[in-house]
């Protein structure tokens, strides 16, 4: 049997697009992780920064040479790269032998067809507008206790820094009996977390019912029986509602936990980088999130060095993030993608300022998570168990960390049967700026 890889690159969103292609195509093939025994690689890219770009484009490299020295007869490339620079990426890189786009996830199946008798650019001209369902086969790359579910594609937001509109198409919902339904099944596979994700997480429902429901949908998912942990991805301030914090604060489920992307604080920048609301309104959202829920954990990410940012307006954005101490904080330095305003502009900064500012925040951000830490210590709390590393320890995680992002736990078993998945009572030991040290108890 035809065995294929599928390496995924990028966000979880990405990640949902591949495990769809590998339950499409294990139907007729044999899905593998051993790159030099596949018979077809695919890589599914990403292009949100200039980083994400580079890495895409290197890991195609890299699979091409395993067509030399591998079983490799077809090498394939899909997502958010292939999208924008199909026909660049077909000349520069002869050893492709097909392309498609995000508007193609389900077509992945014709692509490996058609690119056997000749090069293939599968690619839908225009807006993207594929947009999964629960009857899709799905494939997941996830540990079986943990899922991402995609609530929406696409985005209608048009930051001046962003391509997201231009490679995922306008903001379009998934239905909610959809999406309650992939809820059910993934618990009857043993799913205990579920992370809700779309590019703008509260804007669910509006382009669908006219009104903004993901309140609704939180408390749908939360009568799932089986499901222990609701996360939330993405959450754009600006429509955060009265109704959604109090659907957290009364949901038990839903873990107190939140991603609110804020970018940067200085209004200026914020108005060209063209986001919507204040920071005025997403600092007064984050006094009522902590005051109904006291121990809930924020995150945000913060961008460094985009164009026209002067060193008081970066003093701005070292000032808020000094007065909000935000418990996780992401930083990027600015990157200039081609087509965005942002990258038109003649005021760019330069790259070593950008890369230094974003050391300097990275520093102060250190300091205040290790502050930040010292909240869990001699506190008992619940710990989902993900990877066993000796006889009496595992790692794991808290409400407060999301995978692949956050910090982790070292948990001291002392013998007790436990189980990957398992979440259990853990008190916490030891803190650091990241990850915390603790032991179960009974």
């Amino acid at each position: 049997m035809t065995k294929i890889a599928i390496i995924s690159l990028g966000c979880a969103k990405n990640q949902v697009d591949s495990e769809i292609m590998s339950g499409i195509l294990e139907k007729d093939y044999l899905l593998t992780d051993q790159l030099d025994q596949a018979d077809i690689i695919v890589v599914n890219t990403c292009s949100f920064i200039e980083t994400a770009k580079e890495e895409s484009i290197n890991t195609i490299l890299e699979m091409a040479r395993f067509k030399e020295e591998g079983s490799c007869r077809l090498l394939l490339a899909t997502g958010c790269l292939a999208q924008r620079y199909s026909e660049e990426l077909m000349q520069a890189i002869p050893e492709l032998d097909g392309i498609s786009g995000t508007g193609n996830i389900d077509k992945i199946k014709e692509l490996v067809e058609q690119s056997r008798i000749r090069k293939t650019i599968l690619i839908n001209p225009g807006s993207p507008d594929f947009l999964y369902d629960e009857n899709m086969p799905r494939k997941r790359l996830t540990p079986k206790h943990l899922a991402y579910v995609k609530i929406a594609e696409g985005c209608d937001n048009f930051c001046s820094y962003c391509v997201i509109p231009f490679v995922r198409g306008r903001f379009r919902s998934r239905p909610e009996e959809s999406i309650v339904k992939e809820v059910q099944m993934l618990a009857s596979q043993g799913v205990k977390e579920i992370i809700l994700i779309a590019q703008d997480t509260t804007r669910y429902g509006w382009d669908l019912y006219g009104q903004l429901r993901l309140p609704r949908l939180i408390r749908l998912l939360a009568a799932v029986e089986g499901i222990a942990w609701i996360r939330l991805m993405y959450c754009y301030p600006d429509l955060f509602s009265e109704e959604l914090i109090a659907v957290i604060r009364q949901e038990s489920k839903v873990c107190r936990y939140l991603d609110l992307p804020l970018q940067h604080a200085d209004p200026k920048v914020l108005s060209e980088m063209n986001r919507r609301g204040t920071i005025e309104q997403a600092e007064q959202l984050i006094g009522k999130l902590r005051q109904a829920i006291p121990d809930i954990t924020i995150r945000t990410t913060m961008i460094t060095g985009f164009p026209g940012e002067t060193e008081t307006e970066f003093a701005n954005l070292l000032d808020f993030v000094k007065r909000l101490r935000f418990e996780r904080l992401g930083v990027f330095a600015y990157s200039k993608e081609e087509g965005t305003a942002a990258a038109c502009r003649v005021d760019q900064v330069p790259q070593k300022i950008r890369e230094k500012r974003r050391e300097r925040l990275m520093l102060l951000q250190q300091e205040i998570a290790s502050e930040c830490q010292q909240r869990f210590l001699s506190k008992t709390i619940d710990v989902i168990l993900e990877e066993k590393i000796s006889n009496d320890r595992w790692l794991g995680r808290t409400e407060a960390d999301a995978p692949e992002i956050d910090g982790q736990v070292y948990v001291d078993t002392h013998g007790k049967a436990v189980v990957t998945g398992d979440i259990v009572r853990v008190c916490i030991r030891e803190a650091d700026s990241y990850d915390l040290l603790g032991e179960v108890v009974l």
